[in-house]
């Protein structure tokens, strides 16, 4: 049973017994008070009937004004039902069909409003859940596709090919598999983060030690690329933090500062105290992000021009795993580009407290 048939039920139950007292007090002063009086000889008040009629209207008042609230109640809770039976109206497909809101800004209108927020969010999260779901297939697809193609020239030429040729192909397949192993490690962390299963070190860390040993590492990587790498400024600055995951990002950030970068091109890091965060920056002059991507460059999947013509190595997932490490010490993370002139990641972490750090 609905709340709206049981407070009209109940409702009604409460006009019932005003009726029936009601009646049994018309009774009593037609009835009763009259046979009373002529059993005893009493006579008959003169003016009393129209003060009687006068007292049994004005009791009769009492249920009228009860089936008129009764009315007015039906109607005060229409809205609910109605809004329960757009709801049972909606699904998957109908999520951007806002529900009718009154407009009179009542608990039932706020409740509307509520739920249109809510499937709102729901379509967004659906529409991720779709595009996560198409990058994920091709991203896994463009390897599979790879593997297959050579394992089948490998196997009808297998006694054909040189040794040489066949250990190329072999390294071929080695990378695909690697790739595929990035991808579904990059997942499989994701998946954890999502459902709260992985649990981040709190423990002090030298922050600047980290920069310099990147910067050393990004020297190597971009011999290769004709890049030349820099460090700027780069203060001592110690936070609390997991050190892997922190070395995780800014190798990642290092690594694709690089990668993205063009030949002869500069790549230069910063390390530097702004007030009470700890602020990394780590610039490029590569071709830049699209506009179109700047918005969603942080979500999974999403990648450039090159990337996506298998120019540059990746899978998509860096800068969302990047994004939930620094999020997760309650820092920030920032992306800004200007296409064909920089490009700069910018990430805050709160430095360690002095109570927190170890006495020396």
């Amino acid at each position: 049973m609905t709340l709206r048939r049981k407070l009209a039920v109940r409702y009604a139950a409460i006009v019932g017994v005003c009726l029936l007292l009601l009646a049994g007090l018309a009774y009593h002063e037609f009835v009763v008070e009259p046979r009373v009086r002529k059993q005893m000889g009493i006579p008959k008040p003169s003016g009393s009937t129209w003060g009687e009629y006068a007292e049994i209207f004005f009791h009769a008042l009492i249920p009228a004004t009860l089936g008129v609230g009764w009315w007015l109640m039906r109607k005060t809770l229409a809205p609910i039902d109605d809004l329960a039976r757009g709801v049972e109206r909606v699904h998957a497909g109908n999520l951007r069909e806002p529900l009718p809101r009154s407009g009179a800004g009542d608990e039932v209108d706020r409740l509307t409003a509520s739920f249109n927020d809510m499937a709102q969010r729901l379509d967004q999260a659906f529409q991720q859940v779709r595009q996560f779901t198409l990058h994920a297939s091709h991203e896994l697809k463009t390897p599979l596709t790879v593997m297959r193609a050579e394992l089948g020239a490998a196997t009808r030429d297998a006694e054909s090919l040189p040794p040489a040729e066949m250990r190329e192909r072999l390294h071929s397949l080695l990378d695909e598999v690697q790739r595929l192993a990035r991808i579904v490690d990059g997942l499989t962390l994701l998946t954890k983060a999502d459902a709260g299963l992985l649990r981040l070190e709190r423990q002090p860390v030298r922050l600047d030690q980290f920069v310099r040993e990147c910067f050393d590492d990004a020297v190597i990587l971009a011999e290769a690329h004709a890049v030349n790498v820099r460090l700027g400024v780069c203060e001592e600055l110690i936070v609390l933090g997991d050190r892997d995951r922190l070395r995780q990002v800014l190798l990642n950030l290092t690594d694709n500062a690089v990668k993205y970068n063009r030949r002869g091109g500069t790549v230069t890091m910063a390390l530097r105290r702004a007030g009470g965060m700890a602020e990394l920056e780590i610039t490029n002059t590569g071709a830049g992000i699209p506009p179109e991507l700047q918005a969603r460059i942080f979500d999974r999947f999403v990648r450039g021009d090159e990337a996506r013509q298998r120019t540059v190595e990746g899978c998509g997932l860096g800068l969302t795993i990047c994004q939930w490490i620094v999020q997760g010490h309650g820092g920030t993370i920032q992306i800004s580009s200007t296409p064909g002139q920089v490009t700069t990641a910018r990430v805050r972490l709160p430095l360690a407290n002095s109570r927190d750090l170890p006495v020396r």
